[in-house]
């Protein structure tokens, strides 16, 4: 094996977890390859705008993405364009990546494939996305400043989201399918203090807008009774799926799929990471999961040091 190529570092997925990582990993003069299947950025390409990013307080997904990268490549990280298939722990301790024909050597994997936000699944839906209906209340909730909005969920998140947006927008509703909330009672009671308006037991039945959002209808499950509510943004907090299938059997995970990791990102299986979304975390934001990035490769050079 000793002809064959090995990366110190290789990186799977290229949100900002990921490039961040390249940077981090290349400036460390470490051996770095980023593996993408689809476009580099994961979901941050798919945000118009970002205003809370340090020092880019009007930048886009695609502007910052492109950035990353170029800024991963001018350290000397690689990337290609390709899914990975498996990942394998061999004997030796390296880690073996298959991606169709192709098969990669590497000292550590750093796991970066992050997650997506879990769909309502009707009509509309993802061609107001970005255009009024959102799933991250912390990052778009300040373009809706003194205007309406609803947030469809009943968890700690939708919870905390409705209270965010309540100290913004000038009308808030919160939609969800029960008649009581899963949030804890904590933030259920400061729920109600809010002035947020509750509509219970109902489902959201149409999204509807031309170039943007316009109104939504909703349904009430026990009487059929349909409300319309005209919205300026609607965000949906019912939870997000991890990109976790590739590593369900060789790290471990949380009930829901996430990724557990301890501070310095490191998973179960020694010399594997995980940064962004995919990891169990509290806040899923683009500074975040380059904050994972950096850790992760400064625990990966560890291991490569330890380890040779």
């Amino acid at each position: 094996m000793s002809d064959r190529q090995i990366y110190d570092i290789i990186i799977v997925g290229s949100g900002p977890g990921g490039m961040t990582a390249g940077i981090y990993g290349g400036r460390a003069e470490l051996k770095t390859l980023i593996l993408e299947k689809n476009f580099h950025g994961g979901q941050m390409v798919s945000t118009n705008e970002i205003e809370n990013f340090p020092a880019l307080p009007d930048t886009n997904g695609i502007e910052l993405s492109n950035k990353m990268l170029e800024h991963a490549k001018k350290f000397g990280a690689e990337i290609e364009y390709k899914g990975v298939d498996s990942i394998e722990v061999l004997d030796n301790g390296l880690k073996k990546l298959i991606s169709g024909n192709d098969e990669f050597l590497a000292r550590t994997v750093i796991l970066s494939m992050g997650s997506t936000s879990r769909k309502l699944g009707i009509d509309n839906e993802e061609k107001l996305t970005g255009r009024g209906v959102g799933y991250c209340a912390i990052c778009d909730g300040g373009f809706y400043r003194n205007k309406v909005v609803a947030v469809n969920g009943g968890g700690d998140t939708a919870v905390e989201d409705a209270l965010y947006l309540s100290r913004i927008a000038s009308k808030v509703y919160i939609i969800h399918r029960r008649d009581e909330f899963r949030a804890n009672k904590t933030l259920q009671t400061r729920l109600f203090e809010s002035g947020v308006e509750p509509v219970l037991n109902s489902t959201i039945k149409e999204i509807v807008g031309q170039d943007k959002l316009e109104y939504i209808t909703t349904v009430d499950k026990n009487t059929g009774e349909e409300r319309k509510l005209d919205l300026d943004g609607l965000f949906v907090a019912i939870g997000g799926i991890p990109t976790s299938d590739l590593v369900k059997d060789l790290v471990e995970l949380n009930p829901q799929g996430y990724v557990i990791t301890n501070e310095d990102c490191e998973t179960s299986v020694p010399g594997i990471y995980a940064v962004g979304d995919i990891r169990q975390k509290s806040l899923r934001q683009v500074i975040t999961a380059a904050a994972d990035g950096a850790i992760a490769v400064h625990a990966a050079e560890k291991y490569i040091l330890e380890n040779k």
